[in-house]
């Protein structure tokens, strides 16, 4: 009977709107992504190799070509912020290298800093870390009205699963990054230790 196909069309569009709102939440906003419950900086402490970074930044966009992986330290500093290094090697063989301080905030595992090199203002997120094997982080960045959202892929060996590279791949997504701004970096030397 008609009554019953009218009933359909209501029902349909029902699980349209409800299929668009399920799509629109699984955008995150920056308030939504929360540091790892139980976060260890001691545990997170130590040498980290950087596999994948993906960004909405313009200066990101214009330079992932050319970026390969590189290693980071991370060192906590007596009153719970950490200390950052990262190094890489360029593409005519010189070293790059970016140091920061971190300070720590009442929630553990998220932390704030002014880049040295770049200028803009961070907010750190230890999103999901397994301390022998892996670290993924969210930072949400601010430049004059410029903000921007950098996540990267850490490992403590230069070889990850493909399911962790997809799981990165999918928090990418999540935090409304474009698919081909997604980059797992090509593997490189190590900078020379000093």
């Amino acid at each position: 009977p008609p009554s019953s196909f009218l009933h359909s069309s209501a029902a349909m569009a029902s699980l349209h709107t409800l299929l668009g709102v399920v799509l629109c939440s699984l955008m995150v906003s920056s308030s939504e992504i929360l540091p790892q419950a139980d976060f260890d900086l001691q545990a997170m402490a130590g040498k980290w190799y950087l596999i994948g970074i993906c960004s909405n930044a313009q200066w990101f966009v214009s330079r992932k070509a050319n970026m390969k992986t590189g290693t980071a330290i991370i060192k906590p500093t007596e009153d719970g912020g950490i200390e950052l290094s990262f190094s890489s090697l360029t593409n005519n063989g010189t070293c790059r290298k970016m140091e920061n301080l971190a300070n720590k905030t009442e929630v553990p595992g998220k932390f704030t800093y002014r880049s040295r090199y770049w200028g803009y203002v961070s907010d750190l997120r230890m999103v999901d870390v397994k301390y022998d094997e892996y670290g993924l982080t969210y930072s949400f960045n601010t430049r004059g009205n410029e903000t921007f959202v950098v996540n990267r892929l850490y490992g403590r060996s230069l070889d990850l699963s493909a399911e962790l590279q997809e799981k990165f791949r999918q928090f990418c997504l999540q935090t409304s990054i474009l698919p081909e701004n997604i980059v797992l970096l090509p593997k490189s030397e190590e900078c020379p230790l000093d």
